[in-house]
């Protein structure tokens, strides 16, 4: 079996060659010029380029073609194919997926919509890789991802709305109104929709900061062990920061942080901070 997934989880070079997953990368413009993101566009080169300039990016969804050429190129060596993406709540890459999964002869393709986004995918597509190493079943593996993914819960916050704003993510009028007041969410991805959801709001960045652990104490008691990875748009003092916020709460385990990259970044801009966790209790065996 061969994995499949798109740079929206947020996975290294190092994990991606690791494991063997094959990742399309996303497209995202700015200033009359495409990147691909991960790969001739770094994040911390990205937020440089956004604070340059006044244009607004821009992202992209994959064709069709492009999963076919990845597909085409994966059934020669295993016509097993499981392709792990980014919420369809949040982005048409799943849906690009399931159209060119019926156009390649010969592969069988099974998709895995993770309803979720950056690290909250990527543990759902490095535990299938390390399942498909270890010669799991497609159905043991299914079961796997669905149970991670059930268990699996995103929280952010951000210091500027106008990324959000402009890229359609939040509304215009309570954007711009949130941004007069001053006032920094608490986003959520729903685990049914895959789609964002305002989980509290902030009168400042950092109590939005503070506030995270607080909104998570009301689903985990604290004091509960928790499995948890901090994700950051180049705001590694915001990471630690919310890290201490979380220990003061919560026996975490902590997984190494990570950046999140231009595909996710061009909806926020720099300064997003945000964990990816679930209670280690509800996870399921993994190899």
């Amino acid at each position: 079996m061969q994995i499949v997934t798109d740079s929206g989880t947020d996975l290294s070079p190092a994990e991606l060659a690791a494991l063997n997953i094959r990742q399309l990368p996303l497209k995202l413009s700015i200033s009359g010029k495409t990147y691909l993101s991960g790969v001739n566009l770094q994040p911390e080169e990205f937020y440089n380029l956004i604070e340059s300039t006044e244009d607004m990016p821009v992202t992209s969804v994959p064709s069709p073609g492009d999963f076919i050429e990845i597909y085409q190129d994966l059934v020669k060596k295993d016509p097993e194919i499981l392709s792990i993406h980014i919420s369809s709540g949040l982005s048409g890459t799943y849906n690009a997926a399931r159209m060119a999964s019926t156009m390649v002869p010969g592969a069988d393709v099974t998709l895995v919509d993770t309803l979720n986004l950056s690290a909250g995918s990527g543990w759902q597509v490095v535990a299938a890789a390390k399942a498909a190493m270890a010669g799991w079943n497609k159905e043991r593996i299914l079961d796997m991802v669905h149970k991670i993914r059930q268990a699996t819960h995103t929280i952010y916050t951000l210091p500027d709305l106008k990324y959000l704003i402009a890229g359609g993510r939040i509304s215009h009028l309570k954007g711009l109104l949130a941004s007069m007041l001053g006032i920094k969410p608490l986003i959520g991805v729903d685990p049914v929709t895959g789609k964002y959801t305002e989980m509290g709001k902030s009168r400042s960045f950092f109590k939005a900061i503070e506030a995270i652990p607080q909104t998570i104490a009301k689903q985990h008691a604290p004091g509960s062990e928790l499995r948890v990875q901090v994700g950051h748009a180049g705001n590694p003092s915001g990471a630690e920061r919310l890290k201490e916020a979380m220990n003061q709460v919560f026996k975490c385990e902590w997984l190494p942080d990570i950046s999140i990259g231009p595909a996710l970044g061009a909806h926020t801009g720099r300064g997003l901070v945000g964990v990816i966790y679930t209670a280690k209790s509800a996870l399921p065996a993994m190899p």
